[in-house]
């Protein structure tokens, strides 16, 4: 796994972002973990958060790509925050776009930031995808702005669940749409990293957290992930 994968995760942990124990999902499953980007709320998380997920695009798409776009609310700092790092690591100009809530006054555009045009090629980003809602939102959004190519989409943690069907949410997006869809880190490499292993003094995934994590993807894990 490379470095940056493994730093990452353990910024998560660091940021309590990424948690264990028990918690109850929108979805109903109760799940051994639980991951909360809202939680990434200084300048400093920021900044880093960006830097993680300029590399994993990087790895996964190059640098043939024209703009950003993180859907609302939650991808327009992630948006920011990743453009800016990737000009500061490979020092290429992204522009970032988001939508946003449509305004009966002043300036009524359903986007922020740069606008898209045609021959744009668009990278989505998001923080984290379990049934693909937000895509069914976003998609139309963007193919609506002219002839654009959407290169993929990034978030940051495949949590290698079933979707709507048996797939995963990621695979799905990737089956729907045809365009390709991945994580800057998966739970297999979470839980690779982190098993009876200590992270800033501390075992945050022993063998019970271990075995709970085992029997939910028994559960809910994905045929494909």
């Amino acid at each position: 796994m490379e470095q940056y994968k493994q730093e990452f995760i353990e910024f998560m942990v660091d940021c309590n972002v990424l948690r264990f124990g028990e918690f109850t999902l929108k979805s109903g499953r109760k799940s051994p973990f639980f991951m909360n980007a809202g939680l990434y709320v200084t300048g400093a998380q920021l900044e880093k958060l960006g830097e993680y997920y300029a590399k994993a695009i990087h790895d996964n798409y190059g640098d043939d790509f024209d703009v950003l776009f993180g859907p609302a609310y939650k991808g327009i700092p992630l948006s920011v925050a990743t453009t800016m790092a990737y000009h500061r690591l490979y020092g290429k100009e992204i522009r970032y776009c988001s939508n946003r809530k449509a305004k009966d006054h002043g300036d009524a555009g359903i986007l922020l930031g740069s606008p898209i045009k045609d021959g744009d090629k668009v990278v989505i980003i998001e923080d984290v995808t379990t049934s693909g809602k937000s895509i069914e939102e976003t998609f139309p959004i963007i193919q609506a702005q002219g002839d654009v190519t959407i290169k993929g989409l990034m978030v940051s943690l495949n949590r290698m669940e079933r979707g709507k069907g048996e797939k995963s949410a990621l695979v799905e997006i990737q089956e729907k749409y045809g365009f390709p869809a991945n994580a800057i880190v998966s739970m297999s490499d979470v839980v690779e990293h982190l098993y009876n292993k200590p992270c800033n003094g501390k075992v945050v995934i022993d063998d019970e957290i271990k075995a709970a994590i085992d029997k939910y993807y028994e559960e809910y894990g994905a045929k494909e992930a």
